[in-house]
């Protein structure tokens, strides 16, 4: 259900490119044209029309679709990226908010509050061009090319292992925090720990 599918086409069209699919279409015009000539549903001065899609096959058309509702948010609004200065210094907005600039590129851009970012950012952005940040999305309007959001925390230094598997593990919702100490109970206290005879004998071993 996440996958979205643009347009699908046949390995021939791929092949011979838009030629091919425009001598398909030629054709296919030719015979509905003949058809409707026999059975006297046209005049013969009159072709059809190019515009009328009912006359079009299939498979040059362009299915469209429009979302109406969404029934469960399956994605945590988590993303990580990189913050920078706005490119238009003189608008009002670049005194009060950041880019914010997922690496994940199906996610939109997020304008994130100053206040969220390091106190030097502003003026020493250079230093932070290669930090990851965790960035949670709270809004997007309409009528915006951006989302809206809030810096969560600096990760660290992109590249680096830690950072980006925390930054995966964020995004994807996993509960990567210390286990308590109820369920570090539920585990054998005495180590190092071996299946016990009796154990093994109604186990099937998979080793």
């Amino acid at each position: 259900p996440d996958v979205i599918i643009e347009a699908q086409f046949d390995d021939n069209d791929a092949e011979h490119g838009q030629d091919h699919l425009q001598d398909v279409l030629t054709d296919d015009m030719k015979k509905l044209s003949l058809g409707a000539g026999e059975k006297g549903e046209a005049k013969q001065d009159d072709g059809p029309k190019m515009s009328d899609p009912r006359l079009l096959p299939d498979k040059v058309l362009q299915r469209t679709a429009k979302v109406v509702c969404i029934l469960e948010k399956k994605h945590s609004r988590a993303a990580t990226g990189f913050i920078k200065l706005l490119a238009d210094k003189n608008s009002e907005l670049f005194k009060r908010c950041a880019m914010f600039s997922p690496v994940d590129h199906r996610v939109p851009r997020v304008y994130v509050s100053l206040a969220d970012c390091p106190p030097d950012f502003v003026t020493r952005p250079e230093d932070y061009s290669n930090t990851l940040f965790i960035c949670r999305i709270v809004d997007w309007k309409e009528d915006s090319n951006f989302a809206t959001g809030q810096l969560a925390k600096s990760l660290g230094q992109a590249g680096e292992i830690e950072p980006e598997t925390e930054g995966i593990l964020t995004e994807y919702g996993v509960d990567f925090s210390d286990f308590p100490p109820e369920a570090l109970k539920c585990l054998p206290q005495s180590l190092p720990w071996v299946i016990s005879p009796e154990e093994m004998a109604k186990r099937r071993d998979l080793r």
